[in-house]
């Protein structure tokens, strides 16, 4: 039996509403949703999103991504270049077809979030605010690598998903392909709420395996796909339906006792109670359920939205949001809007109209306009000016938000993403998403002096809008270094800065961001002493340097016994050690993934000082690096190439030139994918490169992996380059 699911009250009756609710919000907590889209790159994320606010009515018209008319991909940049590098946020309302809560509207904000992995923040801040997920997969290509990335964090921010396989008029679509896929790639306990009538060209309907009937679609009748036929399960389709359903109240019955008992009795299961036992199911975040169809061909889409709300949590349904206090104490963020406020900053916008915008998501109590909030990180209050629902890039302002709620605010000033913010006499700080580090970096000049000043304005805001964009000044070189998660991603940055702040600005060459370690243990001594006529200076500490597990990062451990360094000097010796782990000993890149050991040292009553024995540390670490046989590391990527057989040869052989291990291939729908590790040294303008050699019919797909060891044959020109030219990260 899978874990137990939270208990779920399922109200329909607007006079019963739960007491958490203010009597005068617009949606009751239990008819809201705040849900994701997310997906590998052109799975068909905004064109499904845009079929969703066209069939609830939010807007009159689809917008296509080839055309460059959709709502959420409102940049300029996302429209030219038909990609999503922006998370939006967007409501609408829809009332179910079937189930508890038919003919009852329910508030849905969705926010659409990219697909490429160098805008993978934008998806993590996202997952990270919401109640619930709908993944999108491609019927053809199934679960792709950055498919995995959104499954892996989804699962760290515990969020109950359903999954849409798109696109499955394509020519080598298959539905249960692609489920089986989930489940193996994903690990996914993934089962069919819906089986598709036909496929590819022939892709005409669905049956509903909860209701057992059929929707069927008539392009002559109903292009827009807005009534679609309701009929009886046909009859070639009978035995498969029984299959599946029966399989998915067998999935089921381990997370609902009244479904268990009817089942194993051989009783009737009504639709009520299985829809209840699916909505406990995929709460648990044990079972997902899967929906075909095609949003491109408006096929699907209006049962994705009924499964939305009968499936996914509403705010009260997911567990509290947790905290800490001031003393580290734990501290639960209850969902209601009696309650004190808080809530979450998770992503800061530059408007050129309102100045900035901070993405806010509400917990608890209500947030309103003119209200005094307190953010524990600065330990300071501020005054929240205006509130603002964000339509995309259109606004429509409000005077409140209340628990649950997805705004935006503005008036706040010293803000950064992740923070928290709440009450005065609320003492919470809300945990903040993590982020991953970046892997590429590159020199940024001004073009003239003019754009100088103008490009310090352009990369502050930039930056305190994208925590994976980091800005720093070489000491050697006085060069600026952009960091970022790709080509793409410092591409965009580039384009944002000439576009939205006027600098022109000329790129160096692209530099990786290297790591240092160790392989074996090492002891290590560091002495700093200085005599200068008055008090001197004096710190002396004995460290044990050890490799550590992969990702651990560095670790301090305070091993001194008999008070051979008092109480007051371990933690300056502590932050030297850190501080030398930014600049390791073979090229100068940060040092990642080692113990270290404060053993041992000696101290002056009188000279002794924190600056002596900070010195100290970053020298006991240097000297123990030294002895401790350290390597280089470079980032591996993981490359997925689509080809079509004929070229299979040619790009393995670019593979091969490049460095890369083949780690598999297969043959999918006519195509050969190859999976591959290459390391990111060799993979400047790779996809350009492969549409030479495939006559532009091959793609590729490249995600972060590991690190590796650097080749002896390559460590000294690495070495000597980044001496020549350093840009470390």
């Amino acid at each position: 039996m899978a874990s137990a699911a939270p208990a779920i009250t399922i109200v329909t009756d607007k006079a019963k509403i739960a007491p958490v609710n203010a009597k005068d919000r617009p949606f009751p907590l239990e008819w809201t949703r705040n849900i994701g889209i997310a997906a590998h790159i052109d799975a068909g994320k905004t064109t499904t999103t845009e079929r969703i606010l066209f069939y609830s009515g939010a807007v009159h018209k689809m917008g296509e991504v080839h055309e460059g008319s959709t709502v959420t991909d409102w940049m300029e940049q996302e429209r030219e270049r038909g990609i999503t590098i922006t998370a939006a946020a967007i409501s609408c309302a829809w009332n179910a077809s079937c189930g508890p809560w038919k003919g009852i509207k329910q508030r849905i904000n969705i926010i659409d979030t990219p697909g490429h992995v160098d805008f993978t923040a934008e998806v993590e801040r996202s997952l990270r605010v919401l109640d619930g997920a709908v993944a999108v997969f491609c019927a053809v290509a199934g679960v792709q690598p950055q498919s995995e990335t959104v499954w892996r964090q989804a699962n760290k921010y515990k969020v109950p998903r359903i999954a849409f396989i798109n696109k499955m008029d394509r020519t080598g679509a298959d539905f249960f392909r692609a489920i089986s896929e989930m489940r193996e790639k994903l690990k996914a306990n993934a089962h069919p709420l819906f089986i598709p009538i036909g496929k590819e060209e022939n892709f005409s309907g669905l049956v509903d395996l909860v209701q057992n009937i059929a929707y069927v679609f008539d392009d002559t009748t109903d292009p827009l796909g807005m009534n679609p036929i309701t009929s009886e399960v046909p009859e070639a389709y009978r035995a498969q339906a029984k299959e599946y359903r029966d399989k998915l109240i067998e999935a089921v019955s381990d997370f609902d006792d009244v479904i268990a008992e009817k089942y194993l009795g051989g009783e009737e299961i009504t639709v009520d109670e299985l829809m209840l036992g699916i909505r406990k199911a995929t709460i648990s975040l044990q079972f997902t359920g899967v929906v075909p169809g095609s949003a491109f061909k408006k096929k699907g889409v209006q049962r994705l939205l009924d499964c939305v709300v009968n499936y996914l949590p509403s705010p009260i349904d997911v567990p509290p949001m947790k905290g800490v206090n001031t003393d580290g104490a734990e501290v639960e963020a209850v969902v209601d809007d009696k309650g004190k406020m808080a809530g979450l900053a998770f992503k800061l916008w530059t408007d050129p109209f309102v100045g900035k915008l901070v993405f806010f998501r509400v917990y608890t109590g209500q947030l309103r306009k003119g209200m005094t909030v307190y953010n524990p990180r600065t330990r300071r209050s501020e005054r929240v000016s205006r509130l603002v629902l964000m339509r995309a890039i259109e606004r429509e302002e409000i005077d409140v938000a209340y628990a649950g709620d997805i705004c935006a605010v503005v008036g706040v000033k010293d803000v950064i993403t992740g923070d928290t913010f709440a009450d005065e006499d609320f003492d919470i700080r809300l945990e903040p998403p993590s982020f991953p580090e970046p892997v590429i970096s590159m020199s940024i000049e001004p073009n003239s002096k003019g754009d100088q000043e103008k490009m310090g304005t352009a990369l502050q805001r930039l930056v305190a809008e994208d925590p994976t964009l980091r800005v720093k000044t070489d000491p050697d070189t006085g060069q600026t270094i952009l960091a970022g998660m790709g080509e793409l991603h410092l591409d965009i940055i580039r384009d944002r800065m000439k576009r939205e702040f006027k600098v022109e600005a000329t790129a160096g060459k692209p530099q990786i961001a290297y790591r240092e370690t160790v392989v074996r243990a090492a002891d290590g001594e560091g002495k700093f002493i200085r005599q200068s006529g008055g008090k001197g200076q004096y710190g002396h500490v004995i460290v044990k340097l050890e490799p550590n597990q992969k990702g651990k990062g560095v670790e301090v451990v305070n091993e001194v016994v008999g008070g051979t360094i008092p109480k007051e000097f371990i933690k300056p010796a502590t932050d030297g050690i850190l501080e030398g782990a930014n600049n390791g000993v073979v090229a100068g890149y940060p040092v990642v993934d080692i113990i270290v050991r404060i053993t041992d040292g000696t101290f002056h009553e009188v000279d002794s000082s924190e600056l002596a024995f900070k010195m100290a540390g970053i020298f006991a670490l240097k000297d123990a690096m030294k002895k401790a046989n350290p390597i280089l590391l470079e980032p591996i990527m993981g490359v997925e190439v689509t080809t079509p057989e004929e070229y299979q040869g040619d790009l393995m052989g670019d593979i091969n030139r490049r460095r890369g291990q083949i780690q598999g291939m297969e043959n999918k729908a006519g195509a050969c994918i190859i999976n591959a590790n290459v390391p990111l040294e060799t993979l400047f303008g790779y996809v350009t490169d492969i549409r030479s050699l495939s006559k532009g019919r091959a793609s590729a797909s490249i995600t972060p992996s590991h690190f590796e060891q650097v080749p002896g044959s390559l460590l000294t020109k690495i070495v000597e380059s980044s001496v020549r030219a350093p840009a470390r990260t």
